[in-house]
């Protein structure tokens, strides 16, 4: 099968193969939307990928990633080939789904925040597929193309990525209202931080990175003591810190509600509490697939009320 028609127009069987292709994210998936072998389909790419002059897809341990040209090509066809489908009478059920966003981001800020504002779109037909993990390890898979958004406290460089502020989190000191009586809070606002020294510290991680950043920002100096309680999820942290476990720093926006009902308290009150800002990360394209879109989008409306 030639690539091109005599008039010069690239073969409509396929640009159908390849927004399959692009939509499942899959050769084998979209090998069964559209009722060919896998080899045929590898072929049909090969083909047309020669015809427009630039690779298509990115080849993964699972699945393949579309590349800069494929955003292109798929932004121009999509459109026609679904109207087309529908006037020959092929049903919606034939149209392969678009594939899952792939998003990934901090677990805690996925779960607060992020999440719930992104259900909505699932009645829309979007789906999600959530990674959480460190910001370094996020961004690599971002950039190897697993992922296709990344929520990062890291800005990182270079022009194979887009990011753009998102929010703002702020780092509260907090503590259970029982051990906080036992502080004297007047040396704390004074900027004395041995009114701590007592009082058990529970970390995010051993090297204490939330609250050695908040003793420097607050109180003008290194904090140098070992946490009585380490884990790696701060929900879990402010979960000792309620149950009385000792004192710790954390987002805002995650002990909101257990500020507002007393279950801890804020310690202090700065003038200029440390803020960490998080960043959406992309893929730097000229377009991407409506669902991706979609999902930056309401991400971006959601954090004017975080």
């Amino acid at each position: 099968m030639r690539h091109r028609h005599g008039d010069g127009t690239l073969d409509l069987v396929q640009l159908r193969t390849f927004l399959a292709v692009y939509r499942c994210g899959s050769l084998t998936a979209a090998a069964t939307q559209v009722g060919l072998s896998q080899p045929t389909v590898t072929s049909q790419l090969r083909t047309l990928e020669k015809a427009v002059g630039r690779p298509l897809f990115d080849r993964l341990p699972r699945g393949v990633s579309p590349t800069a040209a494929a955003h292109e090509l798929a932004a121009r066809i999509a459109d026609p080939l679904d109207a087309l489908a529908e006037v020959t009478g092929i049903t919606a059920a034939h149209t392969p789904p678009e594939p899952p966003v792939q998003l990934g981001g901090p677990a805690e800020f996925l779960a607060a925040l992020a999440l719930p504002a992104l259900a909505p779109l699932v009645a829309e037909g979007v789906r999600l597929q959530v990674t959480t993990g460190l910001a370094d390890d996020l961004l690599t898979e971002l950039h190897t193309g697993a992922l296709d958004l990344v929520i990062s406290a890291i800005r990182p460089r270079g022009r194979a990525v887009l990011a753009e502020p998102l929010a703002d989190e702020e780092f509260v000191l907090v503590a259970d209202p029982a051990t906080a009586a036992r502080i004297d809070t007047g040396r704390l606002e004074r900027g004395d931080a041995s009114a701590l020294t007592p009082v058990p510290l529970v970390s995010y991680a051993t090297d204490l990175p939330i609250l050695r950043r908040y003793w420097r920002h607050v109180f003008g100096r290194r904090l140098e003591r070992r946490p009585a309680v380490v884990v790696p999820d701060l929900r879990a942290v402010l979960a000792v810190v309620a149950a009385g476990g000792g004192v710790s720093v954390v987002p805002r926006y995650l002990c909101a509600s257990a500020l507002a009902t007393g279950t801890v308290v804020a310690l202090l009150d700065p003038q200029d509490p440390p803020i960490n800002t998080a960043y959406l990360v992309g893929r730097s394209t000229r377009t991407e697939r409506p669902h991706v879109a979609l999902v930056r989008a309401r991400l971006r409306d959601a954090a004017s009320t975080w």
